[in-house]
């Protein structure tokens, strides 16, 4: 059975759920240069995304995706263009989109609990403290944790740190999640069970998300859409790959499905024969 795809033109790529969610909008961002000139790193990107969408960005090294991320995450400011949410444009960061990073990123001199606690306190500052302890359990549940709350950052598993770091960021309750290379840094054994586990979380409690992966395996089993990326500088959106496996996925079913070969097969064209780095 063939089955057939439909590009989305680049310029106005949206999502049928709730494309006034995040609205990125003719965005370019230049960096200077050691010739007193500037590199222009995104050139023209244009993209929106529902507020339950999960999203994925793909594209070599170099082009530009982790920029892109630190622009919507309120990081880095636009050189022209403009990143909306919800109708407001993104100055500086906020409590409503978190990143969980591929380096942990965790204090320490702080337990599990507190790591979590902290990034609480900080977002809900009139809370009652019976109220903020609350949230941190129950997010240390969602990530089984639980059993870890009173250890040390030096005491847990690459896999049990990005945890905590998840945990972190979806304690304040953001209506977005930026992840970049969330399990980059992790054994493939561990990989797998976090990308599940993740998936599990957002199925449970939807919100907007978008990830940088290299690997288009794991973009396919988490993701609604694929965002192919040129090479950089000057990096732009090449392509958009809708993902039409519904939610909640099984890995082992989708990857039997012809669909499943036929997406990789794109995504891997586009990549290393269109936009090879060698090249």
């Amino acid at each position: 059975m063939t089955h057939s795809f439909t590009q989305l033109p680049v310029e106005t790529n949206t999502s049928s759920q709730s494309p006034a969610f995040l609205e990125i909008e003719n965005l370019v961002k230049a960096f200077p240069n050691t010739h007193r000139g500037h590199t222009v790193v995104l050139d023209q990107i244009n993209l929106t995304l529902g507020e339950q969408e999960f999203v994925s960005i793909v594209g070599h090294s170099g082009c530009g995706k982790s920029t892109l991320l630190r622009l919507v995450a309120g990081l880095e400011k636009p050189s022209s263009g403009s990143i909306r949410l919800e109708g407001q444009p993104i100055r500086k960061p906020g409590s409503e989109r978190m990143m969980v990073f591929q380096q942990y990123c965790l204090l320490p001199w702080l337990t599990v609990r507190q790591n979590i606690r902290l990034a609480v306190d900080e977002v809900f500052e009139t809370l009652r403290p019976a109220e903020k302890s609350e949230i941190v359990n129950d997010h240390l549940a969602m990530v089984n944790l639980t059993a870890a709350a009173d250890k040390y950052p030096d005491q847990l598993s690459g896999g049990m740190k990005q945890r905590v770091g998840i945990a972190r960021a979806l304690a304040v309750r953001p209506k977005m999640l930026l992840m970049d290379e969330p399990f980059g840094a992790l054994d493939a054994l561990t990989r797998g069970k976090l990308q599940q586990q993740v998936l599990n979380i957002w199925e449970s409690q939807r919100q907007a998300v978008m990830m940088i992966t290299h690997d288009i395996d794991e973009a396919i089993y988490m993701s609604d859409r694929i965002i192919l990326m040129t090479n950089g500088p000057a990096a732009t959106i090449g392509e958009v790959i809708e993902v039409p496996f519904p939610h909640p996925r099984n890995r082992d079913q989708i990857r039997h499905d012809p669909l499943y070969g036929e997406i990789h097969a794109r995504a891997l064209d586009f990549l290393y024969h269109r936009f090879d780095k060698n090249d």
